[in-house]
């Protein structure tokens, strides 16, 4: 083989190579919008378990006021409760007690993420986060995580109230 026909030859592969490259750039950008929607609706299903669990907790407690969360932190509910504490000679004291349990947005990780935070009476109980990649997600664990962790913060709340 003269050095005109490998020259051909290279440039023919260079030219696959390129070509190959391409695809997968646009296999990419078309899987990364397949995640995203992947993610959305992960994320609507999620948030309304959320949004269930907690108006059912709200229901429970007299006093607690129940919130859709929507925002840059991400989707889901909360519930909180003021209380006041008026004793005679030291005053007054505040006590605020919070469950907040969203999806966070989409972002460059590719992962599900549920993540909560809980207060009672002040005193942070927990700040939690669970996830995992998109292209393995369970949704019974993280169904299952949501109710546990309503759970907790339910029976908590209970035996400190």
């Amino acid at each position: 083989m003269d050095f005109n026909q490998r020259l051909e030859k290279a440039i023919e592969r260079g030219q696959r190579t390129g070509d190959a490259r391409a695809e997968v750039q646009a296999e990419k950008a078309l899987s990364e919008k397949e995640l995203q929607r992947v993610h959305s609706l992960y994320r609507l299903e999620l948030s309304e378990r959320i949004e269930r669990c907690l108006a059912q907790t709200a229901d429970h407690f007299p006093g607690f006021q129940f919130e859709t969360v929507v925002g840059e932190r991400g989707w889901g509910a909360a519930v909180s409760r003021d209380d006041i504490n008026v004793t005679r000679g030291s005053g007054r004291t505040n006590y605020f007690s919070r469950l907040e349990m969203v999806i966070r947005p989409f972002s460059s990780y590719h992962v599900l993420e549920l993540a909560a935070k809980a207060t009672i009476r002040n005193k942070e109980l927990f700040n939690r986060s669970h996830f995992q990649k998109l292209t393995e997600v369970d949704l019974t664990s993280f169904t299952e995580m949501i109710d546990i962790w309503v759970l907790e913060y339910a029976e908590l709340y209970a035996a400190k109230s």
